[in-house]
């Protein structure tokens, strides 16, 4: 446990560039609009249980947001890792 709770930490003391900060900007954006989207469609839904979608905001909202940090993680070079230790 005290592993997670360093590595939260130290993610959220790291330095961002520029080019991160929008990135993750525009992901937290992303989730956020679509939220509201499905929250706006469940309202609007002809239906009797107007109720909020999760599947919908899952996969349209949270899924895309996070694929492309994943397929970074995944795809990063080696050597770079290296130095950031």
């Amino acid at each position: 446990m005290k592993l997670k709770f360093e590595l939260l930490t130290n993610l959220v003391k790291t330095a961002r560039t520029q080019k991160q900060k929008i990135f993750l900007s525009v992901s937290i954006g992303w989730i956020i609009l679509i939220g509201y989207l499905t929250w706006l469609n469940g309202i609007n839904d002809m239906a009797l249980v107007k109720s909020f979608k999760w599947d919908e905001w899952i996969w349209f909202g949270v899924v895309p947001a996070i694929a492309p940090y994943i397929f970074y993680f995944i795809w990063q070079d080696p050597k770079n890792s290296d130095k950031e230790e």
